[in-house]
């Protein structure tokens, strides 16, 4: 399994699964198609890296944790029942395995975004059209102001806010993902928002 940001040409999906859905993929994997856990892994690896990433701060654990939620599918196929979104799956065993990583970390390293993890979450969150002053950040320093920002935020916010910014879960499913309830959810992610609209007022058109 490689590491996403490693990546310099994405897999190719076959041509038989260009159109299938998540869900679909995922049957005809646990009934044995090995090829369908590929085009999955392509679809949703970067997605899944850059949420983990944000999360530990630290690359080589990010890529640790990465296999891990992909051998967790890999296990759990047998079992797998289409009762949500695939995706809202795969974040579930993410957010699992991260909050198990993080109950037992001693220490974190503080982070050290490239360029590319800057642009990839600004690029995320200018096209959510509900953020407002995020949409104006286009300068290296507003981005980093970004990612600083988001590193503040407590850890149940922030776990919320991007499960939404990198998952691209709504808050039914960010409530699913973390065991949570909908109006807890709901108000995770309305703490973090107002929080990160705060510290990057001076952006603000």
């Amino acid at each position: 399994m490689r590491a996403p940001h490693n990546a310099q040409v994405p897999a190719l999906p076959s041509p038989d699964d260009t159109n299938d859905t998540d869900e679909a993929l995922m049957l005809r994997y646990a009934g044995g198609e090995l090829g369908a856990f590929d085009t999955l892994y392509s679809r949703h690896e970067l997605a899944v890296w850059r949420f983990v990433f944000r999360s530990v701060k630290v690359q080589a654990v990010a890529d640790d944790l990465l296999q891990d939620v992909w051998f967790a599918v890999a296990r759990n196929a047998g079992s797998y029942e289409v009762k949500a979104k695939f995706r809202t799956w795969l974040f579930t065993l993410a957010h699992n395995r991260l909050v198990d990583h993080l109950r037992t970390a001693k220490h974190h390293a503080s982070l050290d975004a490239s360029d590319d993890d800057e642009r990839s979450l600004v690029n995320t969150l200018a096209a959510d059209s509900g953020f407002g002053p995020v949409r104006q950040l286009q300068s290296r320093e507003q981005a980093a102001a970004l990612i600083a920002a988001v590193e503040q935020l407590p850890f149940e916010q922030r776990q919320a806010f991007l499960l939404q910014a990198e998952g691209d879960l709504g808050v039914q499913e960010i409530a699913q993902a973390t065991g949570v309830s909908f109006e807890t959810a709901k108000s995770r992610l309305r703490y973090a928002r107002a929080s990160l609209r705060q510290q990057l007022q001076e952006f603000a058109p």
